[in-house]
């Protein structure tokens, strides 16, 4: 979605053959490729390791530090390969979304009409925003200590990531609409939306 918006503001008349139906699809094979690869080695791993008795896993949903915190067995492997995959994911698609934002402020603020900067800067706050509250959301469960404590805000992390984040997403990308731009110009002049 980066490289999109990217090409789209910067390269305007070169979109079609920079974002040719072989790049598409080469862009979704290597997103889908790169998740199956590390989906695959992260559980294999975790099916070397034993557990014992009867365990309730303590979270929102499956996720793999709360199954690794039931094992009986060693677990270092496991959270070293997690830490890897997931510290690389999440670097590598923000510095791939960051340089890409950036080349495309910087290409923005070159543009000479204030129409162009506003059509523009519509089209990419709702990419921005979407982006900003997906990757904060997911850095949250990582910055937060290991107790009690933080279980449950993790446990709220997952919910708002899982369950929040997907419902504002039409939200999110409709506010560029006209005729949802017109209606929430109505609600506050009228503001009856507001007593």
């Amino acid at each position: 979605m980066a490289y999109d918006c990217f090409v789209a503001i910067c390269n305007p008349l070169l979109y079609t053959v920079a974002m040719s139906q072989r790049r598409c699809a080469m862009l979704v094979v290597g997103s889908y490729a790169r998740g199956v690869v590390a989906s695959l080695v992260i559980t294999c791993s975790t099916f070397q390791l034993s557990f014992h008795g009867f365990k309730i896993i303590n979270h929102f949903y499956c996720e793999l530090s709360s199954l690794l915190s039931l094992s009986c067995s060693d677990t270092s492997l496991s959270q070293l390969l997690l830490f890897i995959f997931a510290a690389f994911n999440e670097v590598s698609t923000l510095l791939i979304i960051l340089t890409s934002y950036v080349l495309i402020i910087v290409t923005i603020l070159k543009m000479c009409s204030a129409s162009g900067h506003q059509k523009v800067f519509s089209t990419f706050a709702s990419h921005l925003t979407a982006i900003s509250i997906f990757h904060g959301t997911i850095l949250f469960p990582y910055c937060v200590s290991n107790s009690k404590n933080s279980r449950r805000t993790i446990k709220v992390a997952s919910v708002f990531y899982t369950v929040v984040i997907p419902m504002l997403n039409p939200l999110t990308y409709s506010l560029r609409n006209k005729d949802v731009k017109s209606t929430v110009s109505k609600i506050k002049a009228s503001n009856s939306f507001f007593r």
